[in-house]
Protein backbone atom coordinates (compact mmCIF):
# COMPACT_ATOMS: atom_id res chain seq x y z
CA UNK A 1 0.00 0.00 0.00
CA UNK A 2 1.55 3.32 -0.76
CA UNK A 3 0.03 6.46 1.24
CA UNK A 4 -0.37 9.42 -0.23
CA UNK A 5 -0.24 12.80 1.14
CA UNK A 6 -4.01 14.34 2.45
CA UNK A 7 -3.99 18.11 2.42
CA UNK A 8 -7.71 18.14 3.65
CA UNK A 9 -9.24 22.01 4.01
CA UNK A 10 -12.08 22.83 6.17
CA UNK A 11 -14.26 24.05 3.47
CA UNK A 12 -13.79 20.77 1.36
CA UNK A 13 -14.43 17.71 3.70
CA UNK A 14 -13.33 14.32 2.78
CA UNK A 15 -17.13 13.31 3.74
CA UNK A 16 -20.01 14.28 5.02
CA UNK A 17 -20.30 14.99 8.77
CA UNK A 18 -21.95 11.47 9.77
CA UNK A 19 -24.51 11.79 13.15
CA UNK A 20 -23.63 8.82 15.80
CA UNK A 21 -25.67 9.74 18.90
CA UNK A 22 -24.87 12.85 19.99
CA UNK A 23 -21.76 13.12 18.03
CA UNK A 24 -21.54 14.63 14.71
CA UNK A 25 -18.40 13.16 13.62
CA UNK A 26 -16.23 13.98 10.18
CA UNK A 27 -13.87 11.40 9.24
CA UNK A 28 -10.40 13.63 7.84
CA UNK A 29 -8.64 10.02 6.76
CA UNK A 30 -10.83 8.45 4.11
CA UNK A 31 -11.34 4.52 5.04
CA UNK A 32 -9.20 3.57 1.87
CA UNK A 33 -6.14 5.92 3.37
CA UNK A 34 -5.91 4.58 6.35
CA UNK A 35 -2.52 3.22 7.47
CA UNK A 36 -1.44 3.64 11.46
CA UNK A 37 -4.70 6.05 12.73
CA UNK A 38 -7.50 7.73 11.83
CA UNK A 39 -8.59 11.14 12.58
CA UNK A 40 -11.65 12.87 13.18
CA UNK A 41 -13.43 16.72 13.60
CA UNK A 42 -15.70 15.55 16.12
CA UNK A 43 -18.73 18.30 17.48
CA UNK A 44 -20.90 17.72 20.20
CA UNK A 45 -23.99 19.60 20.54
CA UNK A 46 -24.87 22.11 23.83
CA UNK A 47 -26.75 20.44 26.67
CA UNK A 48 -25.88 16.98 25.26
CA UNK A 49 -24.26 13.96 26.75
CA UNK A 50 -22.75 11.12 25.11
CA UNK A 51 -22.95 7.39 25.92
CA UNK A 52 -19.57 5.92 27.84
CA UNK A 53 -17.47 4.38 25.04
CA UNK A 54 -13.76 2.46 25.39
CA UNK A 55 -11.40 1.34 22.91
CA UNK A 56 -9.63 -1.99 23.81
CA UNK A 57 -6.66 -1.28 21.13
CA UNK A 58 -6.42 1.92 20.23
CA UNK A 59 -5.07 4.62 22.31
CA UNK A 60 -6.88 8.19 21.72
CA UNK A 61 -5.77 11.43 21.34
CA UNK A 62 -8.59 14.82 21.82
CA UNK A 63 -7.24 18.19 21.10
CA UNK A 64 -10.23 21.01 22.26
CA UNK A 65 -10.80 23.39 19.37
CA UNK A 66 -13.39 25.10 19.92
CA UNK A 67 -16.21 25.44 23.18
CA UNK A 68 -16.49 23.67 26.27
CA UNK A 69 -17.53 20.77 28.31
CA UNK A 70 -16.66 18.23 30.93
CA UNK A 71 -14.98 14.77 29.36
CA UNK A 72 -15.33 11.80 31.93
CA UNK A 73 -12.83 9.93 31.82
CA UNK A 74 -13.00 6.39 33.80
CA UNK A 75 -15.55 7.95 35.86
CA UNK A 76 -13.55 11.36 36.46
CA UNK A 77 -14.58 14.96 35.38
CA UNK A 78 -12.19 16.91 33.44
CA UNK A 79 -12.95 20.28 32.46
CA UNK A 80 -12.49 21.03 28.85
CA UNK A 81 -11.76 24.34 26.74
CA UNK A 82 -10.15 25.62 23.83
CA UNK A 83 -6.62 24.55 23.67
CA UNK A 84 -7.20 21.54 26.27
CA UNK A 85 -5.48 18.33 25.04
CA UNK A 86 -6.15 14.80 26.05
CA UNK A 87 -4.34 11.32 26.23
CA UNK A 88 -6.38 8.48 26.36
CA UNK A 89 -4.63 4.72 26.91
CA UNK A 90 -6.44 1.97 25.31
CA UNK A 91 -9.33 0.50 27.85
CA UNK A 92 -9.81 4.24 28.82
CA UNK A 93 -13.64 4.56 29.63
CA UNK A 94 -14.51 8.60 28.42
CA UNK A 95 -17.81 10.01 27.64
CA UNK A 96 -18.33 13.94 27.22
CA UNK A 97 -20.72 16.61 28.35
CA UNK A 98 -21.36 20.25 27.16
CA UNK A 99 -23.59 23.07 28.68
CA UNK A 100 -24.73 26.05 26.63
CA UNK A 101 -22.30 25.58 23.80
CA UNK A 102 -21.07 22.86 21.56
CA UNK A 103 -17.61 21.25 21.45
CA UNK A 104 -15.36 20.41 19.00
CA UNK A 105 -12.42 18.06 18.82
CA UNK A 106 -9.80 16.68 16.72
CA UNK A 107 -10.06 13.18 17.36
CA UNK A 108 -7.18 11.18 16.44
CA UNK A 109 -6.74 6.88 16.86
CA UNK A 110 -4.04 5.02 16.42
CA UNK A 111 -4.05 2.08 15.25
CA UNK A 112 -7.12 3.30 13.74
CA UNK A 113 -10.77 2.80 15.20
CA UNK A 114 -13.97 3.39 13.27
CA UNK A 115 -17.39 3.29 14.42
CA UNK A 116 -17.85 -0.28 13.15
CA UNK A 117 -14.29 -1.01 14.46
CA UNK A 118 -12.80 -0.97 18.31
CA UNK A 119 -15.49 0.71 19.94
CA UNK A 120 -17.50 -0.22 22.86
CA UNK A 121 -19.94 0.93 25.05
CA UNK A 122 -20.38 0.09 28.70
CA UNK A 123 -24.59 0.56 28.41
CA UNK A 124 -26.35 0.91 25.21
CA UNK A 125 -24.47 1.18 21.46
CA UNK A 126 -25.52 4.67 20.43
CA UNK A 127 -27.41 5.20 16.94
CA UNK A 128 -24.72 4.51 14.20
CA UNK A 129 -22.34 2.58 16.02
CA UNK A 130 -21.78 -0.98 15.24
CA UNK A 131 -19.95 -2.97 18.08
CA UNK A 132 -17.47 -5.62 16.33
Amino acid sequence: MSLRILHIREDAPVSAPQKLGPYQIESLIPREDEAAGTAYRVRIEPHSTTAVSYHKVAEEIYYVLEGSGIALLNGERYELRRGDFLRLPPGTTHGFITADEALVMLDIHSPGSRPDRDVFFMGETPQGFTVK
